[in-house]
């Protein structure tokens, strides 16, 4: 169809719109247009609409999904909103029996009302887009002068639109044949039913054809992304499987910077400041190039997040810092560079630094929400020096401690590699400090099924247990890597799809803005779901006066967290111990009589008085590996 025979079939729709009778089985006939209505014009432009909605730029459109019933339509709408959502784009699906249920439940499917159906449809993606939002309609709409008006409603408005043809045969359409509707229209119960008895007009000059046979939802959902991408509609976002910079030096210029160290002032690091050395060097606090500066370091105390020379946002939630003394700020009073120094050996150039004064209970009022020397991290900032010292880390070599699980420490770049060669197609991490019991399997497992259920083939679990400083009466680093190691080998997660790693960072019991810097890390390590539980970074408040945190809010922070767009945060299903089955399940409210709630404190009582706990609760194994530790502290503290 030429430009001009569209164009004049557009103009005879909306004559009839205007004039015609429709819906003659209904005896129905237009109601006459109201002449007496003015446009009136918006106070508040596109640009600062998008605002609003955390976007630089404007990105309302309509894509227009068409297609047979069952090509697939929904499914790729439906895969597309979550995509966008979760990289912080405003986007909403509006699909075709939704519609039918609401706003045109009163529209039958004659051809006329089939056309009013759509011009509905048309005018609210209009409104949608117009305030910013990727409006996504999954309809059949088989008939082209009726996408056309679709089509016309938006350019009017100045407003992009795609239309999407869903390329489906028949035959396989009647094969999905979820709803029934086929074999129905076989049967004669429905009239009219396209592909059968209702003629489909295939687009002529769609924006994008996407068939579906042997392809998966993902597959077919990329192909549209890569169109909004090329549009401007969208930014590219290529880095999705770019790794992250570290900051290691190689080669000519590692040698010389360590000849170089051997003539620079000192700085001595703790062990807790070489695990900051670890997490900067590989890539944990990408985009940062070492220890904050002033401006970074204000920044993430205020902002939680850091922005960067090209407008974009990225979660910084917390401070990552180097303490020193004034006696040391004297000694390296005018140097270009200082040389980082554990146990004795150089590990690391700081090039340009700059010393600024270490408020520290400014810090730790935003940090924490409390200054409290009680709190064990805030005891160490209290104890730290009276400067922080800021400038690019250039690293010798990775970080190893020799304590048997250096090969868990896999750097974000090696993980990145080790999803590609299992062949993830969407990774979800679970944060955690604590022994596995079956309740947060539960919810491992329920969180795989989600993800295939929802069209992804390979989802991979990216079991994370934090590896840094601890406070004394957690468990070991040791022990509960055996414990996740038992939990795997019983096989109560699948081991061929999980990924066992230590995440380095130390603990700073900092709750919902500490559950940030946990998430962020994760999501450039490559993980793209985000399971979070109930209070991931809390403690009890120093004073004995219950949690000093409510325990929901790191979950509900992360939903609106700046600069995580990468990451869908899966919701956390409370489970607990269901006695009438005797197995961890999700907590039903209706039957609470049955439930079970075991707690922290009588788990290790249970550990330490050598008892066994319920009957599924915890894989044997990984129940005996906690029990001999428990049992071990209360021996020690029986001789002493």
């Amino acid at each position: 169809m030429s430009l001009e025979e569209r164009n004049r079939k557009v103009a005879e729709t909306f004559e009839k719109f205007k004039i015609d009778e429709w819906g003659k089985d209904k005896d129905v006939k237009c109601v006459q247009v109201a002449t007496n209505v003015v446009e009136q014009k918006h106070q508040v432009s596109r640009a600062k609409r998008s605002k609003a909605l955390g976007s630089r730029a404007f990105r309302g459109s309509t894509v227009w999904f068409t297609g047979l019933s069952g090509a697939g339509k929904t499914s790729i709408a439906f895969a597309l909103e979550a995509y966008l959502v979760s990289k912080g784009i405003p986007a909403y699906g509006l699909d075709g029996d939704n519609i039918r249920t609401g706003l045109n439940k009163n529209l039958g499917f004659s051809k006329e009302d089939r056309e009013e159906n759509i011009r509905r449809v048309a005018e609210v993606a209009k409104l949608f887009a117009d305030s910013g939002v990727v409006c996504l309609c999954s309809f059949v709409s088989p008939f082209a002068e009726d996408r056309e008006v679709a089509r016309r409603i938006h350019t009017d408005s100045q407003l992009p639109f795609f239309e999407v043809f869903i390329d489906t045969p028949l035959d396989v359409c009647e094969q999905r044949d979820t709803k029934g509707l086929y074999k129905k229209a076989r049967e004669g119960q429905i009239k009219g039913f396209t592909g059968i008895t209702q003629e489909y007009e295939r687009p002529d000059a769609p924006e994008l054809v996407i068939q579906t046979v042997g392809r998966t939802i993902e597959e077919s959902t990329m192909e549209v992304i890569s169109l909004l991408e090329s549009q401007g509609i969208i930014p590219r976002y290529e880095a999705r499987n770019q790794e992250v910079e570290e900051l290691f030096i190689y080669g000519n210029r590692l040698s010389s910077a360590i000849e170089e160290a051997a003539t620079l002032p000192q700085i001595h690091l703790t062990d807790l400041d070489l695990q900051w050395v670890q997490v900067l060097s590989e890539g944990w606090a990408y985009p940062l190039k070492g220890f904050m500066r002033e401006t970074e370091y204000l920044q993430a105390l205020h902002s939680n997040c850091l922005t960067l020379a090209d407008g974009s946002v990225v979660n910084q939630s917390v401070p990552v810092v180097l303490a020193v003394s004034t006696s040391v700020k004297e000694q390296a009073s005018g140097a270009a560079a200082l040389a980082l120094v554990h146990a004795g050996r150089a590990l690391a150039i700081l090039r340009a630094p700059e010393f600024y004064p270490h408020r520290k209970q400014e810090r730790c009022c935003r940090q924490f929400g409390i200054y409290h020397t009680g709190h064990p991290y805030i005891k160490m900032i209290e104890e730290s020096g009276e400067w922080l010292v800021g400038g690019k880390l250039e690293v010798f070599e990775r970080i190893m401690w020799h304590d048997g699980l250096d090969s868990y420490r896999l750097t974000p770049n090696q993980l990145r590699r080790k999803f590609l060669q299992l062949g993830a197609d969407a990774v979800f991490a679970f944060q955690l400090r604590n022994p596995i019991h079956n309740g947060h399997a539960l919810l491992m497992q329920d969180t795989h099924r989600q993800l295939l259920e929802r069209g992804f083939k390979k989802p991979v679990l990216l079991l994370h247990p934090l590896g840094g400083w601890t406070k004394d009466d957690d468990v070991p680093l040791q022990v509960r890597i055996s414990q996740h190691k038992a939990v795997l080998a019983e096989r109560v997660l699948d081991p061929d799809s999980t990924v066992l790693a230590i995440f380095p960072s130390p603990m700073m019991y900092a709750g919902p803005t500490e559950v940030q810097w946990h998430a962020k890390c994760r999501m450039n390590a490559g993980a793209n779901h985000y399971i979070v539980g109930r209070d991931p970074a809390g403690l009890p408040h120093p004073e004995g006066s219950g949690d000093l945190y409510d325990p929901r809010h790191g979950a509900m922070l992360l939903t609106m967290a700046p600069g995580l767009n990468d990451l869908e945060i899966i919701p956390f299903r409370v489970a607990a111990y269901d006695t009438s089955v005797g197995k961890m399940a999700f907590f039903d409210p209706t039957r609470k009589q049955d439930f079970d709630f075991i707690s922290g404190t009588r788990m290790r009582g249970l550990a330490k008085a050598g008892k066994e706990p319920p009957n599924g609760f915890m894989a044997p194994s990984a129940w005996k590996v906690l029990s001999e530790y428990y049992q071990s502290i209360k021996s020690k503290m029986d001789t002493n």
